[in-house]
């Protein structure tokens, strides 16, 4: 029988077919692999570039300095801030002419590293000399000069901050809202970076003043009336079409649930709306407010706002804490809305939050470095400014500086009236306690100048200082007064 033919498709694939197609199965391995491995370089020597060099764990840094003088740190209008000085047989010795004053955002480069000589270590030990002057210091023998980082404090409002604060423990934060650019930042008690290494045992065994805690950034406080801006919010969110009609018949003190909550000082407000009773900072008011509010609702606002998670800065700062819980009590309620129970805040975070409020809702992203440039001056690296998120409405933005304008012009803060400038502000007096029992109160102000058109934000806390209006409202004042003499 003559056997069937089969078809094509029935034949055994030749040895010839087989080894072409493992080659091309070899091959797509291949070129996966090398993709996959351009994709890791272009990660780790472009995205993630910036963030390992800069790593304090980076050896590369430590052999840099074998070859590089550690660059300068300047001020916005050309002060040095931190430099280098050389002798003549070699010796390096890190300077800080202006001691103290800049102590917590400059920092230092002994004992480790802090601050902007931490945060900008690799750009301090990166020369962007010309090839030339490279080549022939290197045949010479001789260091070249590391890059400068000039930052966006200018010292004039810095000396006024650092005067101002005086005697006070406590924080002064100045920033431009549209921009987010520091203009100051004092922290005290503080430190000589000059005199570190001598006073090093001293100030790390003083936890009492935790003087090399940078308090602007690093400090958590309870917001007192100052948190009433959020609040104020979360019930301009919640009522939006009836808000003018809140009423609330201040008595001095509010009760529920064993929780009594007295306004400052025993004042009595009588029938306030919501208005009266954000100027007049009526605890009894926002007590009631505390209690109508959806927690969920204000929860989800404030941690849209920054609580709970970390600040967009680039230095070491610490989260604020907001813990209301949804199923919280009425006296739970109650403190948190006034600024009071669990609720811990930074000056940096307040001074963010009032600069959304003075931008119209738009939070800017703070930053204090401005741009690194060559030791001689030729620019390297530009900051620009860049908004975080527009966390409110431009509507809601106007309601609350207009309260903050009453608060100058009819509540806590009138010593900020009738001045050269137009001003916005809100203080807050601030209890705490320590294992349960009342040490003081802290006080605040936050608040900006030029209402129309906002050029600075102010944020001040002084620990034991009492009511916002006498401790921290003079502060901020003078802070005012400086910026506007020396019209910028």
């Amino acid at each position: 029988m003559t056997p069937t033919k089969g078809s094509d498709d029935d034949r055994a694939p030749l040895p010839r077919e087989n080894r072409n197609r493992e080659l091309v199965r070899v091959a797509y391995i291949f070129i996966c692999m090398f993709f996959m491995l351009v994709g890791y370089l272009v990660y780790f020597n472009v995205i993630k570039a910036d963030e390992i060099n800069t790593n304090s764990y980076n050896t590369k840094q430590d052999t840099k300095e074998d070859m590089i003088i550690r660059g300068s740190i300047l001020s916005s209008d050309g002060e040095i801030l931190a430099g280098t000085n050389v002798d003549s047989e070699g010796n390096e010795t890190r300077l800080y002419p202006y001691s103290n004053i800049f102590a917590h955002v400059v920092g230092y480069a002994s004992n480790g590293r802090a601050g902007v000589e931490s945060t900008s270590n690799y750009d301090l030990l990166t020369s962007h000399a010309s090839i030339l002057e490279q080549v022939q210091n290197e045949a010479q023998n001789i260091k070249v000069r590391g890059d400068s980082v000039v930052l966006t404090l200018d010292t004039r409002m810095q000396q006024a901050a650092y005067n101002a604060l005086g005697s006070y423990r406590g924080a002064v934060v100045v920033m431009e809202p549209s921009t987010g650019r520091i203009l100051a930042m004092v922290s005290k008690p503080d430190f000589d970076p000059n005199t570190l290494s001598e006073d090093w045992d001293t100030l790390i065994s003083d936890e009492s003043s935790s003087a090399l805690l940078n308090r602007a950034a690093q400090g958590l406080y309870p917001p007192g009336s100052t948190f009433k801006i959020l609040t104020t919010l979360a019930y301009l969110r919640e009522h939006p079409q009836d808000y003018q009609n809140y009423s609330y018949n201040c008595t001095g003190s509010i009760s529920k649930e064993d929780v009594t909550i007295t306004c400052y000082g025993g004042s009595v407000h009588g029938l306030v709306g919501l208005q009266e009773a954000f100027y007049h900072s009526c605890n009894g008011a926002f007590a009631n407010i505390g209690m109508e509010l959806d927690n969920g609702k204000f929860i989800s606002m404030c941690e849209d706002f920054l609580f709970n998670t970390s600040l967009p800065v680039d230095m070491e700062s610490s989260q604020s804490r907001f813990m209301l819980d949804k199923n919280a009590s009425f006296g739970e309620e109650m403190m948190t809305a006034i600024g009071q129970g669990d609720t811990l805040v930074s000056p940096l975070h307040m001074a963010m939050i009032t600069s959304t409020v003075a931008n119209g809702g738009n939070m800017m992203r703070p930053y204090f470095i401005d741009h690194i440039e060559t030791y001689d001056g030729k620019l390297v690296k530009q900051s620009k400014p860049s908004s975080y998120k527009q966390l409110m409405s431009a509507e809601e933005a106007e309601i609350i500086t207009g309260y903050m304008v009453d608060t100058v012009n009819e509540g806590t803060a009138t010593s900020l009236s009738g001045q050269g400038y137009t001003a916005a502000g809100k203080t807050g007096s601030a209890e705490y306690e320590i294992d349960g029992e009342n040490e003081g109160t802290h006080s605040w102000f936050v608040g900006f100048s030029n209402v129309s058109n906002p050029d600075i934000v102010v944020s001040v806390i002084a620990e034991n200082g009492g009511s916002g209006s006498s401790a921290a409202l003079p502060i901020a004042k003078a802070l005012f007064d400086t910026y506007y003499s020396y019209n910028y």
